[in-house]
């Protein structure tokens, strides 16, 4: 499997709550999509799982080579799980463009004070 991009990002969960708390509406709606704040705010530790997706965005963001400041936005990166909680991503808009037919692999994990993601983009 030839690899196009990897990319990687460790988020302190304390810094995502804090953007929430401060900023609840504006934070949120700017960073994730709706789907994945219903997700979140359904579950029991819900900073952990924002803290996660803000790692998913900027470790993809990190593989496909562009970054989040102008060429993707936050909102076409969007975290989905299956029905056993295998994390995957549903890319739209310019950053559909950007990763074209590649394949895209996810990984996630937390602590209580950190989230951290792994993504990798195959050729």
């Amino acid at each position: 499997m030839p690899i196009f991009g990897i990319g990687i990002d460790l988020v302190k969960v304390q810094r995502i709550k804090s953007g929430i708390e401060k900023f609840p509406e504006r934070f949120r709606s700017r960073i994730f999509t709706q789907n994945e704040i219903t997700f979140c705010e359904t579950r029991q530790h819900k900073y952990l799982s924002y803290a996660a997706r803000f790692a998913v965005k900027e470790a993809f963001s990190k593989a496909l080579g562009t970054g989040l400041r102008g060429k993707i936005s936050w909102q076409e990166i969007e975290v989905i799980d299956d029905e056993r909680s295998k994390p995957n991503l549903l890319i739209t808009g310019k950053a559909k463009k950007f990763l074209g037919n590649r394949k895209v692999h996810v990984s996630l994990s937390h602590t209580e004070e950190y989230a951290t993601a792994l993504v990798v983009i195959e050729e």
